[in-house]
C-alpha cells in the first residue's frame, strides 16, 4: 500500500488543508492500492502564491537557459533511473498494459531530449537587421517567460502529459502548478519525489492531485498567467471561456476521432498489425488512437477479415501480465460508457463483427471491456463521430481517394491520423490533404521534435520541441 498523506507544494512536502485521503483502487480487481491527499482551493492558493513569489522575486527566470537545461537534464536522468518503477505504478494505477507503460519510458526520454535540445538551440534573444539600411532604429527581440503556469492533465497517460508541460514551462523560466487527476495520485506522487531531488528552487513547482472543482478554481485564479490543458473537448471549451474572460494565455490539447486511411495498394500484412498499435494503444484510452479505419470498397471485406482476426487475437486481462495487450478501463464509469457506445453501434445498424457489450468472462471484478469491431459503418453514425476512448474500432468504406479524404475530414476533431500505402509519395500526398495536426505514414511513430496538437475541436496551440517550448514564452521587443 502506497500512501502520500502530504502534498508536494512549492517544492516541499506539506500538510494539506484537508486530512481526508482518497482511496485509490485497482482497475483490475477493485482492491485498494494506495491512499493520497487531495488538494482543495486553500492548497491551490498556497501553491499559486508560492509560484507567484518565485517568479516575481526569485531567480529561476533570470537563470541562464543553459543552467535551466542542466537542472532539467538531471530530472530526466532521475526519471530514467526510475523507469521500471514508473511503468509498474502506472500499470497498477491506470490499468494500462505493462507492455505499454514500459514502452512509454523510452518515449518520455525522447520527449525530454527534444525539449532540452530545443532549449539549447532556442533563439532567446537576437538583434534584428533593419529592413531599411538607413534606419537608426535597432530592435532587440527577447523571449521572456510568461509567469505562473497552471498545467492541468488527464488520467490516461499521466507522466507523458505532465512532462510535456512541466519541462517546457520550466525551461522557459516559468513557475508551474500541475493539477493531476485523482486517479493518478500515486504516480504523480512519484513524479513529485523525482522533482524534489532535481534541485529546483523553492516555489517553482507544485503537484496537486485534485477534483474538477479544484481544477476550475486553479485555472480561474487571478495570479495564473497561462493555462496548459490536456483533456476532453468539453472541458477545453470551458477552460477557453475562462481564459478568454481573463485574457490568460492558453494552450489546449483535446479529443480526437482519428482516421487511418488504407489506400488500395496498402500492404495489409503490415497495415493490420500496425493498426494494433496505432488504434488500440493504451487500451484504446488515447486521444491519438486511429479508431476510424477507412477501407476501399475493392478490398473492404479483406480489411474487415484481417481486423477481425487481429481484434480476436488480443489478450485481455491483468495489466501486469506481460502477455496482456488490453487491460481494464481506468474507472467503472468509463467501462460503462464504452459498453453503452457498443450497444449504440448495434442500435445504429452497424455490423458487429466481433466483441460486444459483454464483460470478458472471468474479469467481472475489474473495469474490463471486450475489444470490439464494427463494419458497415456510416461516418454519420455516433460511433464514427464521437470519441469512445476504449478498444472499439469502426471500419468505413470509401469509393476513391477523394472520398477517403472527405470522410477522414468529416469530423469535428483533427488531432491525429494515418495513411497506409505501398507508394510513400502517394501516402504523403494524401496526408497533406488531411485536416489534422499529426499524420503518420505506414505506422511511423509520433515524433517529439516537431509540433504536436490539433485542428478544429482538437485544440489550440502545440506541444513538443521548439514550437512547444515557444508557447511558454512572451515576445519582448526593445528598440534602441
Amino acid at each position: 500500500m502506497i500512501v502520500y498523506d502530504r502534498l508536494y507544494l512549492a517544492g516541499s512536502w506539506t500538510t494539506p488543508s484537508s486530512a481526508e485521503l482518497l482511496d485509490i483502487r485497482s482497475p483490475h480487481d477493485g482492491t485498494s492500492i494506495g491512499r493520497a491527499a487531495q488538494a482543495r482551493p486553500a492548497d491551490v492558493d498556497r501553491a499559486v502564491a508560492a509560484a507567484r513569489a518565485a517568479f516575481d522575486e526569485g531567480g529561476w527566470r533570470r537563470t541562464p537557459p543553459s543552467e535551466r537545461v542542466a537542472v532539467l537534464r538531471r530530472f530526466n536522468t532521475l526519471r530514467e533511473q526510475n523507469a521500471e518503477r514508473i511503468a509498474e505504478l502506472i500499470a497498477t494505477e491506470n490499468g494500462s498494459a505493462a507492455w505499454f507503460t514500459r514502452a512509454g519510458q523510452a518515449g518520455l526520454t525522447r520527449q525530454a531530449n527534444a525539449y532540452l535540445k530545443a532549449a539549447e538551440e532556442f533563439d532567446w534573444e537576437r538583434t534584428l537587421t533593419p529592413s531599411d539600411p538607413d534606419s537608426p532604429v535597432r530592435s532587440v527581440v527577447r523571449r521572456e517567460a510568461i509567469g505562473v503556469v497552471a498545467a492541468v492533465i488527464p488520467w490516461n497517460s499521466p507522466f507523458s502529459s505532465a512532462t510535456s508541460k512541466i519541462l517546457p514551462a520550466l525551461l522557459a523560466g516559468n513557475s508551474v502548478v500541475l493539477k493531476a487527476s485523482p486517479e493518478n495520485s500515486l504516480s504523480m506522487g512519484l513524479l513529485a519525489e523525482l522533482l524534489a531531488e532535481t534541485g529546483l528552487p523553492a516555489g517553482v513547482v507544485s503537484i496537486l492531485p485534485a477534483d474538477r472543482d479544484t481544477s476550475e478554481y486553479l485555472v480561474s485564479h487571478p495570479d495564473v498567467d497561462k493555462i496548459a490543458f490536456t483533456g476532453s473537448t468539453r472541458a477545453g471549451r470551458r477552460i477557453a471561456a475562462i481564459a478568454g474572460e481573463q485574457l490568460k494565455r492558453v494552450s489546449l490539447e483535446l479529443g480526437g476521432k482519428s482516421a487511418a486511411v488504407l489506400l488500395p495498394d496498402a500492404d495489409l500484412t503490415r497495415a493490420v498489425p500496425g493498426l494494433k498499435f496505432s488504434s488500440l494503444l493504451n487500451n484504446g484510452e488515447s486521444c491519438i488512437a486511429q479508431t476510424r479505419i477507412l477501407a476501399p470498397r475493392s478490398r473492404y471485406e479483406e480489411v474487415v477479415a484481417g481486423l477481425k482476426e487481429l481484434v480476436e487475437s488480443l489478450t485481455v486481462g491483468d495489466p501486469a501480465d506481460p502477455e496482456t495487450f488490453v487491460g481494464p478501463m481506468i474507472r467503472r464509469d468509463q467501462q460503462e460508457q464504452v459498453r453503452r457506445y457498443i450497444t449504440l453501434g448495434i442500435e445504429e445498424g452497424a455490423r458487429l463483427v466481433t466483441g460486444g457489450p459483454h464483460v470478458p468472462a472471468g474479469l467481472e471484478r475489474g473495469n474490463y471491456v471486450t475489444p470490439t469491431l464494427f463494419a458497415d459503418v456510416d461516418n454519420a453514425m455516433r460511433i464514427a463521430q464521437e470519441e469512445i476512448f476504449g478498444p472499439v474500432l469502426v471500419v468505413i468504406p470509401y469509393e476513391d481517394e477523394d472520398d477517403a479524404v472527405r470522410i477522414a475530414n468529416d469530423s469535428e476533431y483533427g488531432l491525429s491520423g494515418g495513411v497506409w500505402s505501398a507508394d510513400e509519395g502517394r501516402a504523403l500526398a494524401v496526408a497533406r490533404r488531411l485536416r489534422t495536426g499529426t499524420v503518420t505514414v505506414n505506422g511511423a511513430p509520433v515524433g517529439f521534435d516537431g509540433p504536436f496538437g490539433g485542428f478544429k475541436a482538437s485544440g489550440i496551440g502545440r506541444e513538443y520541441g521548439a514550437v512547444g517550448l515557444g508557447t511558454y514564452t512572451e515576445y519582448q521587443t526593445i528598440t534602441l
